[in-house]
């Protein structure tokens, strides 16, 4: 066991990948929101400081915007906070930051797989006044995988 207090999976990169788009989509899904752009880019790797050479996480930060209204967002936002533990997340952190803004949001960690989620609703509030481009950002991040031997974790991003 590492210095990480579990021991962790031995997975491929690619499959790593793999595995937090489809934990994104289910958290897209749950948010409900079906107006809007939702951001391209997958998730990234970088590595676990425990064992850079050989342990690593994936990282997948996306966001909705675009939709037609703040309250769509706030909806999608509840709605995520609601399900969320319905579909085996615990919420570990729900409310407002020390910001200006009093951002609300949230953090859940998956009860079946070490994954985690944290959520931030950035739309207009009394004490920041008119958000310019509103949205929902959400930030998958994973525990640490082992590679598999041969992998260069120098070569992935």
């Amino acid at each position: 066991m590492d210095d990480l207090g579990y021991e962790p999976t031995t997975l491929s990169v690619d499959k790593a990948r793999e595995e937090t788009s489809a934990i994104s989509s289910q958290i897209l899904d749950l948010i409900g929101i079906k107006e809007g752009k939702v951001t391209e880019p997958g998730p990234g790797v970088s590595t676990c400081e425990e064992d850079p050479d050989h342990l690593y996480k994936t990282r997948h930060p996306w966001s909705i915007y675009q939709v037609s209204s703040e309250e769509v967002l706030r909806q999608g936002f509840e709605r995520l906070h609601k399900e969320l533990p319905q579909h085996g997340w615990k919420i570990v952190r729900y409310g407002h930051d020390n910001s200006k803004a009093k951002t609300l949001g949230l953090t859940a960690d998956s009860k079946t797989k070490r994954f985690s989620v944290d959520v931030e609703l950035l739309v207009s509030s009394p004490t920041a006044g008119k958000e310019k481009e509103p949205l929902l950002a959400v930030t998958v991040v994973s525990g640490c995988f082992r590679a598999p031997k041969g992998t260069d974790l120098n070569t992935e991003y």
